[in-house]
């Protein structure tokens, strides 16, 4: 794109009603932040999911690992491994029931890794048509031949698999989110994996939105199904259940160990300080918690299906499912901002999601619940949304 008709593209962004700005928003706590301008709000917009930010052993955790640095300065393989986040692998992949893991930078970093690293341009992709940008992104810039599927349509996947062969030099690949991030769904894993075991391929699952979410202890999509085995590589994020940032690929010893060689976006990327990993692996301890880890999912499913009943028997349009991502459809940009706005000024915060992060027409406001909040906060703010709804 010429420089010049940058100005020409924002004003047919705005057109369209899909330009974007950020707002300042600091958490006061787990469910309740403030703008700028002092007004208090009722935080609806977070992934947030256990409410652990504001958790007082994480934040000591984080206070106490400030001792050793800011900053790391470099990356791991450069400048050194602090202990937090060699303990915090370790951790993981225990959780996980994997091998090993290593950690990256983001979420979004972790599946440009991976794919990166293990595709190439002799391999195939199977992706799905409803995956996180983070997974599009890593499969074009692997290189590798980018086959989609449609939504969870494990027939169709099939036949793809059926017209594909294995490539002479190559691999196939299938990666998926586990729970996807705007309808709140989740990936059919058993059907995945019995097509798995009959076509051979290797399977990549991105648990971001599922860890800490589903699972009778949290442990995600696997758990979610009563599966032992069968993913090769399962992702997931430090910044949404486990309260603090950075991604992390748990997997085999050998797949961790081509990573740290040839991922990218690990080698050149200056590594997480100290807090941040303590952080996370306190959070981890309490997910991991027996007594502490139970009640908080417990919390988490009791707050979700209150607040889906509520806006189901308020009429509001929202996508089924189980998980306390609730997909509010509106069809338009408009009046999807519309609404959003109108629950900021009645002290909700509610992300308005519109192309290209959703298609065309579908757009939505995402709502996720937490198991932070209070009864209170969800009954009072369904009803202001069941008015809001009414209105628009």
């Amino acid at each position: 794109m010429k420089i010049s008709r940058i100005n020409e593209n924002l004003l047919a962004i705005k057109k369209s009603e899909n330009f974007r700005s950020i707002n300042d928003l600091r958490m006061l706590s787990a469910t309740r932040g403030i703008d700028g301008q002092g007004k208090e709000y009722v935080v609806f917009s977070s992934n947030n999911y256990l409410g652990l930010t504001h958790e007082k052993s994480v934040m000591d955790a984080a206070r106490a690992a400030v001792s050793f640095g800011t900053g790391s300065t470099g990356s791991r393989l450069t400048s050194g491994a602090s202990f937090e986040l060699s303990l915090l692998e370790k951790n993981i992949a225990d959780f996980k029931h994997t091998e090993s893991a290593l950690v990256f930078n983001t979420g979004y970093m972790t599946n440009l890794g991976v794919l990166y690293a293990l595709a190439d341009k002799s391999s195939v992709i199977f992706s799905d048509r409803l995956n996180h940008a983070s997974i599009i992104d890593g499969c074009r810039i692997s290189g590798a031949k980018i086959l989609i599927y449609e939504h969870n349509d494990m027939n169709h996947l099939e036949k793809l698999l059926e017209q594909t062969p294995v490539p002479a030099d190559g691999q196939r690949f299938v990666v998926t989110d586990g729970v996807f991030s705007m309808d709140g769904d989740i990936v059919d894993l058993p059907s995945l994996l019995n097509l798995k075991a009959k076509h051979d391929f290797c399977l990549i699952v991105d648990d971001a939105h599922a860890l800490g979410v589903i699972g009778k202890t949290g442990r995600g999509t696997a758990e979610h199904f009563g599966i032992n085995g069968g993913i090769d590589v399962q992702i997931g994020t430090l910044s949404k259940a486990l309260a603090s940032e950075g991604g992390y690929a748990a997997c085999s010893n050998e797949i961790r160990d081509y990573l740290v060689n040839k991922a990218r976006p690990f080698i050149f990327s200056t590594s997480l300080p100290p807090m941040v990993a303590a952080a996370a692996n306190q959070a981890l301890a309490v997910l991991s918690d027996s007594s502490k880890g139970n009640a908080l999912m417990e919390k988490l499913r009791e707050n979700t299906k209150l607040m889906r009943s509520l806006l189901e028997k308020a009429g509001l349009p929202i996508v089924q499912g189980c998980t306390p991502i609730i997909p509010i459809l509106t069809g338009s940009s408009q009046k999807a901002l519309n609404f959003a706005k109108l629950c900021r000024e009645n002290g909700i915060m509610l992300s308005a999601i519109r192309p290209p992060s959703v298609p065309e027409g579908t757009s939505r406001i995402r709502l996720t619940v937490t198991a932070a909040h209070s009864q209170e906060e969800i009954e009072k703010s369904a009803l202001i949304m069941k008015e809001i709804w009414r209105k628009i």
